[in-house]
């Protein structure tokens, strides 16, 4: 374990890590920008249900999971 950012960073810089399987990661993003905005949605309960069940799955919560996905959806259109 390392124990702080310091050794992190150099462990980062001088590693090696195409010697590791690094498959299993899943990437993260951090959200730091405050939610002032709300919406309310019906969804069908199964589009509900898929919805919650691929967020666990993910680990995240599943209004995390509908914000991550629309802006997905927003950066694939800006690139078309």
């Amino acid at each position: 374990m390392l124990a702080s950012d310091a050794e992190a960073e150099a462990f980062v810089d001088t590693a090696d890590l195409s010697k590791h399987d690094l498959s299993p990661m899943i990437a993260h993003s951090f959200e730091f920008a405050p939610k002032t905005a709300q919406v309310n949605m019906r969804f069908p309960e199964p589009l509900l249900v898929a919805v919650k069940a691929q967020a666990a799955e993910l680990g995240i919560s599943y209004q995390r999971f509908i914000r991550q996905t629309l802006e997905a959806a927003l950066r694939k259109a800006e690139r078309r």
